[in-house]
């Protein structure tokens, strides 16, 4: 089945602007992309001092939000085999954005993968919301002009193993005074962690939040423990307010990795007309054949015939 969560999650979604799906993604989806992962951050974990937790905050600081934090974070596409590279763009997972978001027509704006290591660095950040790298202005309150971040767990995360914390959007909004900041100062930080909930779940399963929620990185403590998750954004097609990767920038990465494998509806997601569409024209089809060679266009062409 391509729907993999219920209603109530994405009630829930609505609601408290965060909402834990188990079971998004089969055992199968797990382990390919899990070796995609292996493979893809190969080496980059082994660096001084791995293995044991670190703890960088002063006395009574929650966390903070440092560039080494994302050492082992990248965009897509990645350099491995096509599961990694269409996990973002699964049936499950647009589906999901789908009915969040109340339209069919949903776009994918930014997908990343994260890895983290312990002891590579202090990952516990302190609360904060991620519009500020999504647009220009503030999260709407329409339904369709909202955004939905999906992160996908290729590995079980624990509270020992970095998982995220968040607090519901009814409870911070309780706290006067908070609804302007993007980063909470102290007061509110602490006042933020009484509600925080863990997001922790087995792999295979997605935690969907908003750009307003706040939320934090925590710290990995298990010895010798990591954390894979690739997170896949959408927003509403047309809503030109949100926005993250221009994907025809990275030109030179391995698109045909998607191209040669996505599905005309996985390939909608990245902008790329639907089959029928008025942009296919005998010579743009033979132009995009030719720059992916490999693309099976069978559905394209038969729907300009």
């Amino acid at each position: 089945m391509t729907k993999r969560h219920t209603n109530k999650q994405v009630e829930t979604w609505r609601r408290d602007g965060g909402s834990l799906i188990q079971n998004l993604l089969s055992p199968e989806d797990v382990v390919a992309c899990h070796k995609d992962m292996a493979s893809f951050y190969a080496g980059r974990g082994q660096g001084k001092g791995v293995g044991q937790a670190v703890n960088l905050k002063k006395e009574g600081q929650i966390g903070i939000i440092s560039g080494r934090q994302f050492k082992n974070f990248d965009d897509m596409p990645f350099d491995c085999s096509p599961a990694l590279n269409l996990l973002a763009l699964h049936p499950s997972v647009i589906a999901l954005a789908r009915d969040a978001l109340g339209t069919q027509d949903v776009h994918l704006y930014q997908s990343h993968a994260w890895a983290k290591f312990t002891g590579e660095t202090d990952y516990d950040q302190h609360f904060h919301c991620d519009y500020k790298n999504h647009t220009l202005t503030v999260p709407s309150e329409e339904e369709k002009r909202r955004t939905i971040n999906i992160m996908i767990y290729l590995t079980d995360v624990t509270d020992s193993l970095g998982a995220l914390h968040y607090v519901s959007k009814p409870e911070s909004d309780s706290l006067v005074g908070i609804d302007d900041e993007m980063f909470p100062d102290e007061k509110y930080q602490h006042a933020l962690k009484a509600f925080e909930r863990s997001s922790a779940a087995p792999a295979g399963s997605a935690f969907a939040y908003g750009i307003d929620v706040y939320h934090r990185g925590t710290n990995l403590t298990e010895p010798n423990g990591y954390r894979y998750t690739l997170t896949a954004s959408f927003k509403a097609s047309g809503n030109d307010m949100i926005g993250w990767s221009a994907w025809p920038v990275t030109f030179l990465k391995r698109w045909d990795l998607i191209f040669d494998n996505a599905t005309p509806d996985q390939l909608y997601c990245l902008g790329v007309p639907r089959p029928g569409d008025t942009f296919w024209t005998e010579k743009t089809l033979r132009q995009t054949k030719a720059r992916w060679p490999n693309w099976d266009n069978t559905a394209y062409v038969t729907a300009l015939r």
